[in-house]
C-alpha cells in the first residue's frame, strides 16, 4: 500500500510539470486532476477542464500522457476528459438558479449577422456538452425563434415560463409571445420590464453559459440588460467595412461605459470563396482586426460569407448543425471555444480561490 501511494504521488508530481496553456499554471495547482490510480504498469486519472469547449483539449491530454509515460515502468496511461465550468463570481439575483457566465453578443448597427453569431455560438457550446441558454433581447426584431426553428413555448409551470429547447439550447424570445408581424412600439420602462421578466420569470435551470443576443445600437435595451444582470463579458460583431466599424466602435464604447468586460471582436461576412478558390472581399478587409487592435481587445477571428449560413437561419437549422465541417461552421465553433476559454481565464484569474468543481 505504501508503494502504491508513493506511485500515486509520483504521478501527481509528474503532472505538476504539465501547464494549462491559457491559464499558465500546472494542472495540479489548478485542481484539474482527479482519481489517480496506479495498477502495475498502468496509470489512470481524470482531467477536469474548465470548459467542455476547450480549444486545447487534445494538447492538454497529450501533454499529460507524455509526462506520465516518462515515469519508469509505466506503459499505459488512460485519461478520462471531463469538464466543469467555473463561475465568474457575479451574483445574478433575478435568476433563481445559478448561471455561471452571461455573455452579450452586440453590434452598433443592424445587418451584421449578430443573431447568426449568437445562435451558432450557443449551439456550438451546447454540442460540446455545456448547459446553455439563449436569450433574445432584441425586442424590436426577435429573429431567434425562426433561426432555431421553434414556433412556440412549452406550457408554463408553477407560474413560470418554460423556455423552448432545441439543439440542446434553452431559449426565450419576445417572438414567442406576440403574433407574427406584430410591431412592438415600446418605450424604455416597458423594455426594462420585459427584459427583467425574461430573467426572473423564466425557469432557466442551471446554466454554464447564457448567451444574450442584444438589439443593435446603444439604447434602452442594452442599458436595461446591463442593469438587470451582471454580464461576464461582451462580444462585438462587425463587418469589415468602415461604416460598420464606426458603429461597432460605439457598441464597444458602450460596454466600456457600463464596465462590462470586452471579451473580443469578431468580423462576420469577412469574405466569399469563389468556385475557383479565390476570395472575394465583398465588404472590404481587415476591419475587425483594426477595431480590436485600436481598442486593445482580442480579435476572435473572421467568419466567411457562405450562402448556407443564411439558408440555415431561414430554415431553422444553424450551420454548426447542418454542415459542421464547412468553413463557416468551423469558424463559429472556434469562436465559441475562444469565448469559453476567455471566460474560464477571467473567472480563474480574477479569483485565485476559485476551484474547479467536480462533476457528477
Amino acid at each position: 500500500m505504501v508503494a502504491l501511494q508513493n506511485s500515486v504521488d509520483e504521478v501527481i508530481n509528474k503532472l505538476r510539470e504539465v501547464e494549462e496553456p491559457e491559464l499558465h499554471k500546472d494542472l495540479v495547482t489548478l485542481n484539474m486532476i482527479r482519481d489517480v490510480k496506479v495498477d502495475g504498469d498502468k496509470v489512470s486519472f481524470r482531467i477536469i477542464l474548465t470548459t467542455p469547449a476547450c480549444p486545447l483539449r487534445d494538447k492538454i491530454e497529450n501533454d499529460a500522457r507524455r509526462a506520465v509515460l516518462q515515469l519508469p515502468g509505466i506503459k499505459t496511461v488512460e485519461i478520462t476528459m471531463d469538464a466543469s465550468v467555473p463561475d465568474d463570481g457575479r451574483s445574478r439575483g433575478l435568476l433563481t438558479l445559478p448561471v455561471k457566465n452571461a455573455v452579450a453578443i452586440a453590434s452598433g448597427k443592424g445587418g451584421v449577422g449578430k443573431s447568426t453569431v449568437a445562435v451558432n455560438v450557443a449551439v456550438a457550446l451546447a454540442k460540446s456538452g455545456a448547459r446553455v441558454g439563449l436569450l433574445d433581447a432584441d425586442i424590436y426584431g426577435p429573429n431567434i425563434p425562426t433561426m432555431m426553428g421553434v414556433k412556440r413555448l412549452p406550457p408554463p409551470q408553477d407560474g413560470k415560463l418554460i423556455p423552448a429547447e432545441t439543439y440542446g439550447v434553452k431559449m426565450m424570445s419576445i417572438g414567442f409571445l406576440v403574433k407574427p408581424g406584430q410591431p412592438l412600439i415600446w418605450r424604455g420602462p416597458m423594455l426594462h420590464s420585459a427584459i427583467r421578466q425574461f430573467l426572473a420569470d423564466v425557469e432557466w435551470g442551471e446554466l454554464d453559459y447564457l448567451i444574450i443576443d442584444l438589439p443593435p445600437g446603444t439604447g434602452d435595451a442594452q442599458l436595461s440588460l446591463a442593469q438587470s444582470i451582471p454580464l461576464s463579458g461582451g462580444v462585438i460583431v462587425t463587418l469589415p467595412q468602415q461604416v460598420s466599424l464606426e458603429d461597432a466602435s460605439r457598441g464597444l464604447a458602450m460596454f466600456m461605459e457600463l464596465k462590462v468586460p470586452i471579451l473580443g471582436v469578431v468580423e462576420n461576412m469577412s469574405y466569399l470563396t469563389l468556385p475557383d478558390g479565390q476570395r472575394l472581399e465583398v465588404f472590404g478587409a481587415g476591419g475587425g482586426q483594426q477595431l480590436a487592435s485600436s481598442a486593445g481587445v482580442p480579435f476572435f477571428g473572421s467568419i466567411p460569407l457562405e450562402p448556407e449560413v443564411r439558408a440555415g437561419g431561414d430554415e431553422g437549422t444553424p450551420i454548426v448543425v447542418d454542415n459542421p465541417q464547412s468553413p463557416a461552421a468551423q469558424a463559429f465553433i472556434h469562436l465559441a471555444e475562444k469565448i469559453a476559454a476567455s471566460l474560464s481565464v477571467a473567472a480563474l484569474s480574477g479569483n485565485s480561490s476559485v476551484k474547479i468543481n467536480l462533476i457528477g
